[in-house]
């Protein structure tokens, strides 16, 4: 084995929080490292128009995503169940490469809702204990909204998100979402411009009482210069944000907010073709020495560091922490243990809104954030409820990512798959069709968790991440419920017709179907270390120099996307090592 030089922290993976973590670090005077297994890319010449709009390339064939023949995951339904691996792209989508997911998200750019942090609290403290179902595991963060603010703040500047505040200070603002937590400020842009679809949907939805506002965007709506004095460019609504790197300069990402100003800090260094497969620890497991690797030669490669930040996607910090011996294994016949405990992903749905040929929608004008309006009055716990018998909710959308030909088009039910009929309905509805899109939270479970696959291997001979997950009856009454309201708001927009999409009681969770990258929990955080892996800061509890980042830190999955939580975690998370962890290494919470 080859041994490098020791650093002051390295960073396992590079997309958002990596970045985050390598800014804030080397601000700090650390030697920082960043261990990426993929390839350097950056807007040029990676996503250079006209190569990246491509959609056979990066939208179908997965350009940009992880090569699941070299590491994937094995996907059962139930404990008992023999797990298989997840061999084609479908139900979510592994970042790979510099920027990770982060170079080919849509940009949704949320906030929790101050009750998202402290759910199972509120849950028992307005309905009572009796109102969860025995087998849901649902936790508080341990962490308020107030605490977090400032955090989801500068990673919303950061970004140059685009949006309306509905909450200033305290003060419900008109055109706002009114069920937001307070913010200290507006966003840095304006929100984008709504697309025909989505002004559709937003008059229909005042029609029927409810109060839609724009979706917060991480498209920039303008030219604006971020807080590291990074330009972006104003969106020019092309289509191609989700599975694309945006060639405008103008969707946030680590690449066009972070990586100008890092790259050039001489106590930061960067290697790429990288995979790491252990974090090492010394005699009594309880310090990290470092991190284990396998380079772009194939050799195994030792790097020692003083903190060890694991900051790759869901998914692999869990396989990692299991792989390392860090914290003790979920097991669900007992409900001990901690990793892997709490996956969740989301439940969406969705309505196709076809409209006759006196209708002009193009959806070919769209961004992978902007042009979209949010119903919000059925999310998080913005409503009562009590009568539904159901924890948890969604947000309502309304509008067009975009129109792309292979991906994108939508005929009306009945119309053959292929064929002169498809495409006699493919050339009839293409200009006159948008969508209104439910994205629902999904609570976590006793049998919903990770653990290591008995079976199956990577290409390096470590086992794969098992995943064991299924809905449960809870995510089907509410997405029910909430698809209702939505059914309502299609109605009133007054299509030639309509159509619904929607989960019933007995449809199994599909792999093959993409529904969202919002994949969470596994490494969660929380007040108590006999049922949570990392503590407020996102500190493991077992290796103090051990800090794990992203959603693997959800207790539960939210309604919203999830990006906007993880970016105010991992700059909460980092000034909690600035500030306290160098000057007094250890535990920053006492168990």
């Amino acid at each position: 084995m080859i041994t490098m030089k020791p650093v002051d922290a390295v960073l396992v993976g590079f997309g958002w929080t990596g970045a985050i973590m390598g800014m804030e670090l080397v601000e700090a005077g650390l030697e920082v490292l960043a261990l990426e297994r993929g390839e350097f890319r950056d807007t040029q010449p990676d996503f250079s128009y006209t190569k990246i709009i491509d959609e056979l390339a990066y939208g179908i064939r997965g350009r940009l995503f992880q090569p699941l023949a070299r590491e994937t995951v094995t996907v059962r339904h139930r404990v008992g169940d023999t797990a298989v691996p997840y061999r084609q792209y479908g139900s979510f989508l592994l970042g790979n490469n510099v920027g990770g997911a982060g170079a080919h998200w849509n940009g949704q750019h949320y906030r929790p809702s101050p009750e998202d942090l402290n759910l199972r609290s509120h849950v028992v403290g307005r309905y009572g204990r009796g109102f969860l179902p025995d087998d849901m595991t649902i936790q508080d963060y341990g962490i308020g909204y107030d605490e977090l603010e400032p955090h989801f703040d500068r990673f919303e500047y950061l970004c140059g998100t685009s949006g309306r505040a509905g909450n200033l200070g305290g003060e419900i603002r008109d055109g706002g979402n009114p069920f937001e937590g307070r913010r200290s400020r507006d966003y840095p842009n304006p929100p984008m411009a709504d697309t025909y679809g989505a002004r559709l949907f937003a008059d229909a939805a005042r029609e029927v009482g409810y109060h839609p506002f724009p979706q917060p965007s991480s498209n920039a709506s303008q030219p604006y210069t971020n807080p590291l004095g990074v330009r972006l460019g104003p969106c020019n609504y092309c289509g191609y944000c989700e599975r694309f790197g945006c060639f405008m300069y103008s969707k946030a990402a680590p690449q066009t907010t972070i990586l100008p100003v890092l790259m050039q800090r001489e106590n930061f260094h960067l290697r790429t073709g990288s995979h790491v497969t252990r974090v090492n620890l010394d005699s009594d497991g309880r310090r990290a020495t470092g991190v284990t690797y396998i380079d772009a030669q194939g050799r195994e490669v030792f790097q020692p560091a003083g903190i060890v930040v694991l900051a790759a996607y869901q998914l692999h910090n869990v396989r990692l922490m299991l792989l390392s011996g860090i914290g003790t294994p979920y097991d669900p016949q007992t409900g001990q243990g901690v990793v892997g405990r709490n996956y969740a992903y989301q439940m969406m749905s969705g309505i196709s809104v076809f409209f006759d040929k006196d209708v002009a929608i193009n959806p070919f004008i769209g961004a992978g954030a902007g042009g979209i309006q949010i119903v919000d009055d059925f999310n998080s716990d913005h409503f009562d409820h009590g009568p539904h018998g159901f924890v948890g909710g969604a947000y309502i959308y309304g509008g067009q990512t975009g129109g792309r030909p292979i991906q994108q088009l939508s005929v009306p039910p009945g119309t053959p798959a292929w064929g002169a009929q498809w495409k006699r309905a493919a050339r009839d509805h293409y200009l006159h069709t948008t969508s209104i899109g439910v994205h629902g939270s999904v609570m976590s479970y006793r049998d919903r968790y990770l653990d290591l696959d008995p079976t199956y291997k990577d290409a390096f001979g470590l086992p794969l991440l098992r995943m064991t997950f299924d809905w449960h009856d809870n995510e089907y009454r509410m997405s029910r419920f909430v698809t209702e309201r939505a059914e309502q708001i299609a109605k009133a927009m007054q299509p030639a017709q309509y159509a619904v999409s929607l989960k019933k009681p007995g449809d199994h969770y599909d792999v093959r179907v993409y529904q969202s990258t919002h994949t969470t929990g596994g490494a969660i955080v929380g007040t108590d270390p006999s049922t949570s892996a990392l503590n407020r800061y996102l500190q493991s509890w077992d290796v103090h120099n051990v800090f794990v980042m992203g959603a693997s830190a959800f207790p539960q999955n939210i309604g919203y996307n999830p990006t906007g939580l993880v970016g105010g975690l991992a700059y909460w998370s980092a000034a909690a090592i600035r500030d306290r962890y160098l000057a007094d290494p250890g535990p920053l919470v006492q168990a």
